[in-house]
Formats: structure tokens, C-alpha cells, sequence
């Protein structure tokens, strides 16, 4: 079972049809994540930068997905708004070697979570750490603390270290959202 199969069981959802929202600065790894979660047929070899964004539908035993894959690029960030409304859940990747704009990115976590469409419902946030194989990288600890991830109280989340390129972590992020 994969996990979009674990996240529409534990968010409950009986539809057929989960939408969730890839976000993040550019260069966070994104792509590379929504790839690994895709089940192995349908992965794709050569990833590239996403401009404005792209929405990859797979189908899993029970259900069909849409995944929303921003781009990070500051020019498109405007964008992911109009996609809160349709969001079920979030992944909220962080490049955690990039410590100059892990200011960006906690402004940008603070946009979103003060946006009315996400404001005053229990979305669940799962954070990738991403990027923990550069040698730079800081801890996931450390960028929960550095985005004050400690502050959001009204929305289950969860923090996750990740090297999207091999798979590590995202296994972790799984477990999370089925428990």
C-alpha cells in the first residue's frame, strides 16, 4: 500500500479522489518526493525544475489521486492559494542544507497557515527535512525549530529528515500519516 493509499484511510476519506498539495521553496526536492511516493511503474527517470505547476493523477487499488506540485520559484508562490480550497492534506518540503532562505520558507509556512482556506481547518501538514545527505544540512529538529513548527496547534503535523534522491525518510512520513 502506498502512501496516498495510508493517507486517504487515515484522513478518513471515503471519496474517490484525494487531492494533495506539494509546496515548498524551489530546489526543496518536491518533485523527487512525489516521484518516490508514486507507485514504481509510474515513476519517472529525468526530474526537472517545475514551472508554475504540475498535477500528477495515479491511481492506487481503492482510489484515484491528485497531487498538486507547485513550484517554489517566488515568482509562482502566488499560485498556491488558489489550491488551498481543493487541499486535503499538505507536504511541506524544506531543503534543510539551505539555511539562508529557511527564513523564506517559515514566512511562507506562516502565509499559508494564515490563508482563510487553510486557516480554520485541520489539515494535516507533513514536513520533509529534506537534503539530510549534504553535508550542510541541519537537523530536523533544528528547522522545526527554526520555522516554529512547535506554534501550530490547531493542525496535526509532523517533521520528517529526508534524502529524497534514495527514499530515506519518506517511509517515516508514511508511518505518520496512517497512525
Amino acid at each position: 500500500m502506498g502512501l496516498f493509499d495510508k493517507l486517504a484511510g487515515w484522513l478518513g476519506l471515503k471519496k474517490k479522489e484525494v487531492h494533495v498539495l506539494c509546496i515548498g521553496l524551489d530546489n526543496s526536492g518536491k518533485t523527487t518526493i512525489i516521484n518516490k511516493l508514486k507507485p514504481s511503474n509510474a515513476q519517472t527517470q529525468d526530474i526537472v525544475p517545475t514551472i508554475g505547476f504540475s498535477i500528477e493523477k495515479f491511481k492506487t487499488s481503492s482510489l484515484s489521486f491528485t497531487v498538486f506540485d507547485m513550484s517554489g520559484q517566488g515568482r509562482y508562490r502566488n499560485l498556491w492559494e488558489h489550491y488551498y480550497k481543493e487541499g486535503q492534506a499538505i507536504i511541506f518540503v524544506i531543503d534543510s542544507s539551505d539555511k539562508l532562505r529557511m527564513v523564506v520558507a517559515k514566512e511562507e509556512l506562516d502565509t499559508l497557515l494564515n490563508h482563510p482556506d487553510v486557516k480554520h481547518r485541520r489539515l494535516p501538514i507533513l514536513f520533509f527535512a529534506n537534503k539530510m545527505d549534504l553535508r550542510d544540512a541541519i537537523s530536523s529538529v533544528k528547522v522545526s525549530q527554526l520555522l516554529s513548527l512547535e506554534n501550530i496547534k490547531d493542525k496535526p503535523w509532523h517533521i520528517c529528515a529526508s534524502d529524497a534522491l534514495k527514499g530515506e525518510g519518506l517511509q517515516e512520513g508514511v508511518d505518520w500519516l496512517q497512525g
